[in-house]
């Protein structure tokens, strides 16, 4: 555990995420960290593919959407 110093325009950012997010400031600048440093070590895969593997691993079952036609 330690300080993290970031610019003041990337911590208002992180506060104004929190209020969409229901995470606390500390929670989404883990989860923001976390997501960079899997989609930098999978270049491959869209954000979409890496929540969804992330869901996965943590054993959270999302059935897929049904799309209704027009």
């Amino acid at each position: 555990m330690g300080i993290v110093n970031i610019e003041d325009e990337l911590h208002d950012q992180l506060r104004k995420a929190t209020k969409v997010s229901c995470r606390s400031i500390n929670a989404q600048a883990a989860f923001w960290i976390r997501i960079g440093m899997l989609c930098e070590t999978n270049p491959t895969l869209s954000f979409n593919e890496i929540i969804q593997r992330e869901l996965q691993s943590a054993g959270v079952s999302v059935p897929p959407l049904a799309v209704s036609e027009p």
